[in-house]
């Protein structure tokens, strides 16, 4: 088998022969279609001008350039499914070649400064995890992404997403399929507020069909009135009607309007939606979960992806009410009334169906975002999920590397925490890799718990709660110190311990906001109280004294460091992990190479 790179390769410069192929059939089809418009005018000038051929003969350059604008059109669609397939594979070897930052979505929206880790370790933003792993093509499928890496799963949803991943894993063409359908859709579609309006109670009076059938009769009957009015000059039965449905309008416009003001889904984004969904419920698959989310989008004729379609023309139609075209209408068509009645109906019909659209729809396409990056680094392992007491946790990690530094840069370094190493207290100068440490085991741990796989040789863990501690400052809007801040967040991150589920936490330059002696104490409780509760983490320092804390603690703390070395008057890390702890500290080093008289 090629490996992912030079699959993407081969696939990329054959999509480009393929946009190379369809840019020159473009421009064929342009210049046919002008040299039928050339021939269209000589053959009007032989007919009309010098009538020596019938004026039907006129009819065969129109029917040339119909038939050559809908191969223009199927040539043009062509070309742009294979730049769309082309861009696909181009963003698969950037990822794969580590080019990948600032390239696709970077899940801004998702950011959240209080949640427990996600700012930490910088899974939104650019060059986060979530711009490394989102293949998604709709917000709920994001939506869904985001969840998974802001908290963790249930292990049994975990082992069984790992299947589906090692199923959807090899079919590239499914993901290539994915990526192309609608290339040019975007919009924006808020599931909640979406979900929440298909489910509400809504109009039922607008949407029952006696209304819908009352208030088209009297649009059809004043278009008619209307119709006869020019014909015979008579305006009594148009203005006649023209009261009826006034007196409908004062009666129904403002429910109509408090409906269709309501709906607040993007035509455009629905009609995204139900192409995803059309092509979701196409597949077959081997899994059981598969096949149960395709079944919930192919019910019958009334699919899914049918229906959303149905709802983006309602939705067409709403927009189309602050026109000039759709102020004219109101009256004599009763415009908002009827779309209002035909978003009502859907909703009457749909509604309680929608939910589960968007939870199989978001669902596959996050797996198939994981399954993504599963293919593009065949080299990182799916981690095992430890079958330990609620009790007990368990973070053991062989040769962990950090999944959002380049390959070539990553140092991979173990990390096993248990029974026998319940918190690593890493030692070490400034710049040595303690933080890097920290972000590794933390973003691995992200991407266990979302059932992704993990950049590491092994990795088992058991179910676990995280939260860390790594940058924080102080706050002049809030009037808080940053030792203030920092020990709020400690406080927040030890209250995970009352959640039910172990706790693995990430803790930088502990208590570094104080004295030593202060700090020593402070950690010292803390650690004890932290180890009582079952939780493990990593706590780092440059403080040499709070290496000491491990030998009250009866075995729970084992020591490790990072060391640099000076070579030829430079400073050297090679951002290994060792055991014990440092014995030096290279900031005075650092201030003299500042130019300060230390």
């Amino acid at each position: 088998m090629n490996s992912p790179a030079r699959e993407y390769a081969e696939r990329l410069e054959q999509r480009r022969k393929v946009v190379a192929e369809r840019d020159a059939l473009h421009i064929r089809a342009g210049n046919l279609k002008l040299l039928t418009i050339a021939a269209g005018l000589v053959l009007a000038w032989i007919c009309l001008w010098r009538q020596l051929i019938s004026d039907w003969w006129l009819l065969l350059p129109v029917a040339v350039f119909i038939a050559l604008a809908i191969w223009h059109e199927l040539v043009l669609r062509a070309k742009s499914r294979a730049k769309a397939a082309a861009a696909f594979y181009e963003r698969g070897i950037a990822r794969i070649e580590d080019r990948w930052a600032g390239t696709g979505e970077s899940g801004e929206r998702f950011r959240d400064a209080k949640h427990l880790y996600s700012e930490d370790l910088d899974i939104f933003g650019r060059g986060g995890l979530f711009e490394l792993l989102s293949n998604a093509r709709t917000p709920m499928a994001e939506e869904r992404l985001a969840g998974w890496l802001l908290a963790a799963s249930p292990a049994s949803d975990l082992r069984e997403r790992h299947k589906l991943v090692a199923e959807l894993r090899g079919q590239l063409d499914l993901r290539e399929d994915m990526a192309v359908l609608g290339e040019s859709l975007r919009g924006d579609l808020n599931s909640k507020q979406f979900v929440s309006w298909a489910e509400s109670k809504g109009d039922a009076l607008l949407g029952k069909l006696p209304m819908r059938c009352a208030a088209a009769a009297l649009a059809i009957a004043a278009v008619a009135t209307l119709i006869y009015w020019f014909t015979n000059e008579t305006i009594v039965p148009f203005l006649a009607f023209l009261v009826l449905e006034s007196g409908a309008l004062v009666r129904f416009r403002r429910r109509a309007e408090a409906v269709v003001e309501t709906v607040g889904a993007d035509a455009e984004a629905l009609i995204l939606f139900s192409l995803v969904l059309k092509w979701i419920a196409a597949q077959k698959f081997q899994s059981a979960r598969l096949e149960e989310l395709r079944r919930t989008l192919a019910d019958g004729s009334s699919t899914a992806s049918r229906e959303i379609r149905k709802l983006a023309h309602i939705t067409m139609w709403i927009d189309g009410r602050d026109g000039l075209a759709g102020k004219l209408a109101e009256l004599p068509l009763l415009y908002t009334v009827q779309v209002a009645g035909a978003a009502e109906a859907w909703r009457q019909r749909c509604g309680g169906r929608v939910r589960a659209w968007i939870d199989a729809a978001a669902e596959m396409e996050a797996l198939l975002s994981l399954a993504g990056y599963a293919y593009e680094h065949p080299e990182d392992p799916i981690p095992e999920i430890a079958d330990a007491p609620s009790s007990e946790a368990v973070f053991e990690g062989e040769e962990l590397g950090h999944p959002l530094i380049p390959a070539a840069k990553c140092v991979r370094n173990t990390v096993r925490l248990g029974a026998a190493t319940r918190v690593l207290l890493v030692s070490g100068s400034n710049m040595s890799g303690k933080s890097t440490l920290l972000r590794t085991v933390g973003v691995n741990a992200v991407l266990a718990l979302a059932g992704a796989p993990v950049r590491a040789r092994s990795l088992r863990l058991s179910h676990l709660a995280l939260g860390t501690r790594l940058r924080t400052t102080d706050s002049l809007q809030e009037g808080r110190s940053g030792f203030y801040t920092e020990i709020l967040r400690i406080r927040e991150v030890f209250g995970l311990t009352q959640k039910g589920v172990p706790l693995l936490y990430l803790l930088d330059e502990l208590l570094e906001g104080t004295n030593s002696h202060d700090r020593c104490v402070g950690a010292e409780g803390l650690l004890r109280a932290l180890v009582e509760q079952g939780a493990i983490g990593i706590i780092t320092t440059h403080d040499l004294a709070l290496t000491e804390v491990a030998k009250t603690l009866d075995g729970a703390v084992r020591n490790a460091h990072f060391e640099d070395q000076i070579e030829r008057d430079e400073m050297h890390f090679d951002y290994k992990l060792r055991e014990g702890f440092v014995t030096k500290s290279n900031a005075l080093e650092l201030m003299r190479r500042m130019g300060l008289k230390v």
